[in-house]
């Protein structure tokens, strides 16, 4: 069987830390920041891990 390609798509969005845990940024970040608290804004900045149930289906993407 031939190797899988990479979805570029995916691998732009999803890293992977020394760990091996694939690690994504929060989404709903990039407009409509004027109703916003600074605080919500700031949660923006953050990694968060990948949700285990999803994590099989990404590595293959990656």
């Amino acid at each position: 069987m031939p190797k899988l390609k990479t979805h570029k798509g995916a691998a732009s969005r999803i890293k992977i830390s020394g760990s091996g845990k694939l690690l994504r940024m929060k989404g709903n970040s990039s407009h409509l920041k004027r109703k916003k608290s600074q605080k919500v804004k700031r949660t923006y900045h953050d990694t968060v891990s990948v949700h285990k149930a999803d994590v099989k289906r990404l590595r293959k993407l990656i």
